[in-house]
């Protein structure tokens, strides 16, 4: 799984998770029923962003979701997926996506790509690839071949490249790919009218996309020798990211002239976690919260009580008894009666009980990519790759999580809006 859009389940209402978990297996079901088993491995947080954009735009329909079967990667649960175009445009981008991730990792000799008879396989699987991309892509009047142009084009312009070279002429390859898959979004939701505001996005979000794979991978590349354009064209870490946040803004922008039927999802992705994709590459966080407890429009925020200059709530239990808390259980609260005793543990599995409750968890993938009682307390836990990197910004502000319910935007994430 590969892309640069990588959304924590914390920073996510349960509607929207939902929905993203929609798109995200929609996208895997499709490449597998176009193209076969082995084209699943292509599926990828970017692509889905195409299924999200065209269902955003689109009037609802009764056939726009199906329910799938049990899947390892689900915990072994059916969910309702997306289906339609959509889905079917994201499969043909993230074929070609991965295929000229592939020939770039054969170009680098990364790994065991370096070896000739592998290197040879995984162009002649890029190739087909390309090929099943252009297949889907012709079936909904879009024309895979400028993205594969835009690739072959991308080598070419590496060679050329040296200091002094502008970074966005090492980009725009790239960017005019992103473009033409968004911008075709609307064709496919029958909203012409923005195809303009999404070629813009498209073409920022591609700049996004090659800045943060070139930021993250500058010192692995300086190991192994291989080409960055960061190193290459001279270009510091500082201009990199000035060119980052220009790109946020413009592809707000961008989403504000689009019309969209249910446009909370689209902006939680492209607005929200677009801007802590960023943050993490350079390896930095951002809350638009200050420490004095104030968002940037002067609101006080629920935790408004706690020192400069700190983070998180407040010290103390804000659910503790006292006159006029409305938090507090019981009669200190609101009036409600007092909360029930928390739930006696239960009885603690044996090893031999346990070691076989672990090893059906993890044949069922469920220890990986679900929720699960732990084999031997039975405690709730999360998967690994459930796991977040969100920091005390999403436990200050709550923005991440709530306002997605509201309108799908907020004022406390530095992005010009309000619910």
């Amino acid at each position: 799984m590969f892309g640069i859009v990588r959304p924590c389940a914390h920073r996510l209402s349960e509607g929207l998770r939902t929905e993203w978990m929609a798109h995200l297996c929609g996208l895997c079901l499709a490449l597998r029923s176009d193209h076969g088993q082995f084209a699943r491995v292509v599926t990828n947080y970017d692509g889905l962003i195409v299924s999200v954009l065209t269902e955003a735009q689109s009037e609802r329909t009764t056939g726009w979701r199906r329910t799938a079967g049990p899947c390892p990667l689900r915990a072994m649960r059916t969910a309702s997926v997306a289906r339609g175009e959509g889905a079917r445009l994201a499969a043909a981008v993230s074929l070609v996506l991965a295929s000229a991730k592939v020939r770039d990792h054969v170009a680098d000799r990364d790994g065991l790509l370096g070896r000739r008879p592998v290197a040879a396989a995984a162009r002649r699987v890029a190739a087909g690839w390309d090929r099943a991309g252009a297949r889907t892509g012709a079936a909904l009047g879009f024309d895979t071949a400028l993205l594969v142009d835009a690739v072959d084009r991308q080598g070419g312009i590496e060679l050329l490249a040296g200091p002094g070279t502008p970074l966005l002429t090492v980009t725009e390859p790239t960017e005019t790919a992103t473009a033409a898959a968004f911008a075709h979004t609307a064709v496919l939701a029958g909203r012409p009218r923005n195809a303009g505001p999404l070629a813009e996005a498209g073409r920022l979000f591609g700049r996004l996309a090659h800045l943060l794979d070139a930021v993250e991978d500058q010192e692995a590349d300086a190991a192994s020798g291989a080409w960055n354009p960061l190193t290459a064209t001279g270009t510091s870490r500082a201009e990199a990211r000035r060119l980052c946040d220009d790109a946020l803004r413009g592809i707000r922008l961008a989403l504000r002239d689009a019309e969209f039927t249910d446009g909370r999802l689209t902006h939680v992705l492209l607005a929200h976690e677009l801007r802590q994709s960023v943050d993490r590459a350079f390896g930095t966080s951002s809350c638009s919260h200050r420490a004095d407890g104030t968002a940037p429009d002067g609101l006080v925020t629920p935790s408004e009580t706690r020192p400069a200059g700190s983070f998180g709530p407040a010290p103390g239990n804000p659910y503790a008894p006292s006159p006029g808390n409305p938090y507090a259980p019981g009669p200190g609260g609101p009036g409600g009666p007092p909360q029930p005793p928390p739930e006696p543990p239960r009885d603690r599995r044996g090893l031999i009980t346990g070691c076989l409750v672990w090893a059906g968890l993890a044949c069922t993938c469920q220890m990986c990519c679900g929720t699960f009682d732990d084999p031997w307390s039975h405690q709730r836990r999360e998967g690994l790759c459930r796991q977040c990197d969100c920091g005390s910004c999403c436990d200050a502000c709550d923005c991440c999580s709530n306002c997605g319910d509201c309108c799908g935007s907020c004022d406390c994430c530095d992005c010009d809006c309000s619910c």
